[in-house]
């Protein structure tokens, strides 16, 4: 089997819609695909409904956290998405995406960048606003090559000249809400010190003691000696470890499937979920 369990549509900041993410999935030659949109479940019904034969969907979120000034992100899967309490939480961080976008463009704006409001709104169409359609705008005109290259110092990244903050989840609140809600949560790419400063181990081992199900070791911004370290780490902890893309279309170079998660692994996190249910094959029955 071939498990990826990170990607995100349109919904949120990928350039692929949820149909054309599920395609592009069961065409890449992936078994599973877990559509974990920032803050956000709008893209599900579209997935669900497209969903082609042999190709099952797992529902999720990434949740956008910060501890101790640090940004992180929870990868949530398979919770409850009616559940009352984590949408109100959900729905705090999404208000705040506009005014945190804006900020980021006078920010720019007083850096002699000619970026405008109206170019990152159109970039962002009708997903959930955020950094990578800043990026995006950045690499329109010519700022930087890349989305990836924004997320630096230089603009964007955390602490960045360019950099906004906006409210977020305090990570072991999170934990809570997801956990109440049925389902399991995975720390994103923690290791990812190219976006800027990322939490200390202390941190993973007392989210650990929390009720933290995992964390993503396979990740295109971890290298070997790092995925290697946060595999001990996960074994000391008695975490799961997980493996994806992280995949956003074009807006990023990389692929679906780069990294994948272990059968045994995905096995875990659906009997540890309660509050959905994985979707097979040609549109399937939704999450209960």
């Amino acid at each position: 089997m071939r498990i990826d369990l990170h990607t995100h549509s349109t919904a949120s900041d990928g350039t692929d819609t949820p149909a054309e993410l599920v395609a592009n999935a069961a065409a890449a030659g992936l078994d599973v695909v877990a559509l974990t949109d920032h803050d956000t479940v709008g893209g599900h019904k579209q997935a669900i409904d497209a969903l082609p034969e042999g190709l099952t969907l797992v529902t999720g979120a990434e949740l956008s956290c910060r501890v101790d000034g640090v940004s992180m992100h929870l990868l949530a899967y398979l919770f409850d998405p009616a559940d009352a309490e984590l949408e109100r939480a959900r729905e705090l961080v999404r208000d705040d995406r506009v005014p945190r976008a804006r900020e980021m463009v006078r920010k720019l704006r007083a850096l002699d960048i000619p970026i405008t409001w109206e170019q990152v709104a159109r970039i962002a169409g009708d997903g959930s606003v955020g950094r990578p359609h800043v990026a995006a705008a950045l690499v329109e005109l010519g700022v930087v090559p890349t989305v990836s290259d924004a997320f630096t110092p230089d603009w964007l990244g955390n602490g960045g000249r360019a950099y906004a903050e906006k409210h977020e989840f305090d990570p072991f609140e999170a934990v809570r809400l997801v956990k109440a809600a049925g389902g399991v949560t995975v720390f994103a790419h923690p290791a990812a010190v190219k976006r800027g400063a990322v939490v200390p181990e202390s941190t993973i081992a007392a989210l650990a003691k929390a009720g933290l199900d995992g964390v993503e070791v396979d990740h295109m911004d971890h290298d070997e000696p790092t995925r290697a370290r946060l595999r001990g780490l996960a074994r000391e902890l008695g975490l799961l470890t997980t493996g994806s893309s992280d995949y956003h279309g074009s807006r990023k170079t990389v692929e679906l499937g780069a990294c994948t998660t272990d059968p045994e692994i995905y096995g875990e996190i659906t009997r540890r979920a309660t509050g959905a249910f994985p979707v097979p094959g040609a549109g399937g029955a939704g999450p209960r």
